[in-house]
């Protein structure tokens, strides 16, 4: 009878300890989800099951035995594992949340919590295995080879996956957040890094599910790193009549009028290539947010259409055609002679020619086009010609000590290169443009002719140069004797006389 009493209490004790440990273990899992934000799943609500159970069994003298449990064994190492994976949630908020996130500020990639975790579990079974149910993990495995290479074989993929997510992470040569070009030439956000794949999204929300033992294998653009700031390119053909710095400073500005194109740094334009149908051209800008990639470049071309449109620009088509260009008409030679000629009768060099020698020098000269920064003439410089600025702005410089210093800035009408014309003397100055000019050159040859046809010009030339050379020693501004400044003035004439004679071979 005693014995039957001790039995019936405990099974009594047993009784009540189960309501009181699941309700125990129930009000520590709603604190911790209410009060420290810990994350318990389906998983914890079978643990409580599980050690309502078992720890009343652990209270009693002698457990009782339920038809094939061994002394509870099989339901404490349910409690093993399942505990296990309480306490690794446990681990997620305190350790890898609250620890590293919020106090040191320092974000554990996802991909090693998941595997920390994982080799946890891992280890919990073995020991289950070793202490609960006796097993030799080494003889075990040694006694299943060939399920193990086959294993093996199944589980290379992704195995190679797993070492290629801890490269990734251990790398980190892209984080969730960047935006990558991948070796499709596609743009896509990373969405996700985990221990067998890569997840990444595109514009049109378009998600890659991308293997880490591939992604790893192949070369990856990030354009978010180190910064967000990044350049992007676009190219566009061009007609082949128009002068490349009017292209370049359509585009430049189309670019710096479109939504989403940072100022600074400031857009560039290059000429890349001159292709059957057009002139190549590709455009440089700089942005910050990638996910406009698409909107960015539509903007752009959408506003070099219309500033095309104002210059009158032409984006030709891609076809080849066969165009024979006309020659300059005389209508045209005429207007361009009649313009220039007007501008240059301020000029004393031109004044000491008649019209009818002027429109042949301008009818005989070639006509040149130089782009912005060309030197069209450079210091020290053989040359036998002159030019006449038909249009633009350049300017004047001169070496000294090393030093180019601006002497003087040329518009239209303006006339330089003189002296090398009519003495053969080597260029005194560089002149630059300053934006694209329209210059005529004047040859020796032409000019020679004039000369020989009219001797007297050569000495108004001689006293033009003799002059301008008083002008530039300051012997016309000085007080000298009004005796001396005439004899001066016939010494350098003379001078000038006989290198004009002896250059021209008159």
């Amino acid at each position: 009878m005693s014995l039957s009493f001790q039995s019936t209490e405990r099974w009594v004790l047993f009784a009540a300890g189960v309501p009181v440990t699941y309700l125990v273990a129930v009000a520590i899992g709603r604190w911790l989800k209410r009060k420290a934000g810990v994350h318990l799943g389906f998983a914890y609500q079978l643990f409580c099951v599980a050690i309502s159970i078992y720890i009343p069994s652990l209270l009693l003298p002698k457990a009782p035995t339920l038809g094939p449990f061994d002394e509870w064994r099989d339901l404490g190492a349910l409690v093993a594992l399942l505990g296990t994976v309480f306490l690794l949630a446990l681990v997620r908020r305190y350790v890898w949340e609250i620890y590293f996130g919020q106090r040191r500020q320092t974000e554990i990639p996802r991909f090693l919590q998941e595997l920390l975790a994982f080799v946890a579990f891992i280890f919990a079974v073995i020991l289950v295995l070793t202490l609960d149910y006796k097993q030799n993990i080494p003889g075990l495995v040694a006694g299943s080879g060939i399920a193990a290479v086959v294993l093996g074989f199944a589980m290379q993929d992704l195995l190679g996956n797993m070492m290629s997510g801890i490269s990734i992470q251990i790398g980190k040569p892209f984080k969730p957040g960047d935006w990558l070009i991948v070796e499709s030439g596609q743009h896509a956000e990373v969405m996700e890094v985990n221990w067998r794949s890569t997840r990444l999204r595109t514009n049109d929300h378009i998600y890659l599910d991308i293997p880490n033992n591939q992604i790893v294998r192949h070369t990856i653009v990030n354009v978010a790193y180190p910064t967000n700031l990044h350049a992007m390119r676009i190219r566009i053909g061009v007609d082949y009549t128009v002068p490349p710095n009017t292209v370049k400073d359509a585009i430049i500005q189309a670019a710096l009028s479109a939504h989403g194109v940072n100022a600074t740094p400031r857009p560039k334009a290059y000429l890349v290539d001159f292709a059957d149908s057009a002139v190549i051209y590709e455009i440089k800008f700089w942005m910050e947010n990638h996910a406009l990639l698409n909107e960015i470049n539509d903007s752009i071309r959408t506003d070099i259409w219309y500033e095309f449109r104002r210059r009158k620009i032409k984006i030709p088509y891609p076809m080849r055609t066969l165009r024979i260009e006309p020659r300059q008409t005389a209508a045209q030679s005429h207007e361009i002679v009649a313009e220039t000629r007007t501008s240059l009768r301020r000029q004393p060099f031109f004044q000491c020619l008649d019209d009818a020698q002027t429109d042949l020098l301008l009818s005989s000269a070639n006509l040149l086009r130089f782009g912005r920064e060309e030197d069209i003439i450079s210091q020290g410089a053989d040359g036998d010609s002159m030019f006449i600025l038909v249009d633009g702005t350049a300017k004047v410089h001169i070496d000294r000590n090393g030093h180019s210093v601006q002497v003087g800035s040329l518009q239209t009408g303006d006339c330089f290169g003189e002296m090398s014309l009519l003495t053969g003397e080597k260029r005194s100055a560089t002149v630059e443009a300053v934006t694209d000019c329209d210059v005529l050159e004047i040859g020796k040859s032409v000019f020679g002719d004039i000369l020989r046809q009219t001797p007297a010009l050569a000495e108004k030339l001689s006293e033009l140069l003799a002059h301008r050379r008083m002008e530039n020693e300051g012997i016309l501004a000085s007080t000298a004797e009004k005796n001396t400044i005439v004899a001066k003035q016939e010494e350098y004439a003379a001078s000038f006389f006989a290198r004009l004679s002896s250059f021209f071979e008159l």
